[in-house]
């Protein structure tokens, strides 16, 4: 078959792309530029860097494969980057590597698959498909310490009759083997833990210089509502931190709510973090058809463990009740439905209880 590899420089979609030539496809590589400086520079750290590219396009001179690089800057800036800047603003904790997944890597690049010929797109996730009776499954990769499951909880049939990912049947340690027997220049690299428009400074300081108006200055207050400090804006917590408070009471203290249409942001204790249930919304099913309910397991961080839970739809949002509560669990944060191994679904969570709610994002 003819596909299309999204290569990043990392050593993943490198051997994902070397994995496709073994098999004897046609094999075309991609780099997407998503990020630039006002100067339209690209960024140092994180996964889009000059150096990146510069990997992505020597790794596929080595397979002998045509490459390209597609600027996808300003799709990425309004759906990716606006969104994440919205999200703080409102108090909300967002995963945009969710939202880059679900609006650039599998829209926009599986539409360039096609203008491209290719029948399939291939990344290098940690995450499987397979088939049967005609239906497609999203289940978790082999390497549990490297799962990526948890991000692609927006594919659905179409999507997965499309894709492929190589190195989720394999370990981390088995992909850097590969890329070492083929000599890749990208098989000793370091995974990148950047948030690429982020880069290696803190996300606070990205906020401050891109939308100065989410630090307007608030209160902290103790939960009993006495004012403790001021803030310099919301965007600066997030529920369950514990650092960067400016806050000593003599025991640890933890975030327990923010409201940004006060600017209060709410600490306590541990305990306070307590959740007995949330809710999600914007829920995608990879089965296609939206579940009643029933009993799984509920993830709601990219590398925490999913917690048993029962779930049902209501009124078009979901409702997950947990068999035993869970901590820190934040409005904007992706909740992803577990089977097993396999991904029912997942969504953005709304609302958390007994947590402070800061509402519904509009």
């Amino acid at each position: 078959m003819k596909v299309l590899v999204a290569m990043s420089g990392g050593v993943d979609s490198s051997v994902a792309a070397a994995m496709m030539v073994e098999e004897g496809h046609e094999v075309i590589g991609v780099t997407l530029k998503l990020w630039e400086g006002p100067d339209g520079s690209a960024p140092t750290a994180g996964c889009c860097t000059v150096s990146d590219s510069e990997d992505a396009r020597r790794v596929a001179a080595q397979l002998d494969i045509p490459y390209y690089v597609l600027n996808y800057t300003s799709a990425f800036r309004s759906a990716v980057v606006d969104r994440f800047i919205d999200d703080y603003a409102h108090g909300w904790t967002p995963n945009p590597c969710v939202e880059c997944n679900r609006t650039v890597k599998f829209d926009r690049l599986l539409a360039q698959a096609a203008e491209f010929g290719c029948e399939l797109l291939v990344t290098g996730h940690y995450a499987r498909v397979v088939s049967s009776a005609g239906r497609y499954q999203l289940l978790r990769g082999v390497d549990a310490s490297k799962d990526q499951s948890y991000v692609l909880y927006m594919l659905g049939q179409q999507e997965m009759a499309r894709v492929r990912f190589p190195v989720g049947s394999q370990t981390k340690d088995e992909t850097r083997a590969i890329a070492e027997s083929l000599a890749l220049r990208t098989a000793g690299k370091p995974d990148s833990q950047d948030i690429c428009f982020v880069g290696d400074r803190d996300y606070r300081e990205f906020l401050a210089e891109h939308a100065p108006e989410t630090t307007s200055r608030g209160s902290i207050v103790a939960m009993d509502g006495t004012e403790l400090a001021g803030h310099d804006g919301v965007a600066g917590f997030t529920i369950g931190q514990r650092r960067k408070l400016g806050v000593a009471l003599g025991e640890p203290a933890y975030v327990v709510g923010v409201d940004p249409s006060t600017a209060t942001v709410t600490i306590g204790r541990k305990s306070d973090l307590a959740v007995s249930d949330c809710w999600i919304d914007d829920v995608t099913w990879t089965q296609g058809a939206i579940s009643e309910g029933g009993s799984a397991s509920f993830q709601y961080r990219a590398h925490g463990d999913a917690a048993a839970a029962t779930y049902e739809s209501i009124d078009g949002l979901v409702h997950v009740v947990f068999d035993a509560p869970q901590m820190a669990i934040a409005p904007g944060q992706s909740g992803v439905l577990y089977n097993g191994d396999e991904v029912l679904g997942g969504g953005i969570v709304q609302r958390a209880a007994p947590a402070h709610s800061v509402g519904r994002r509009h």
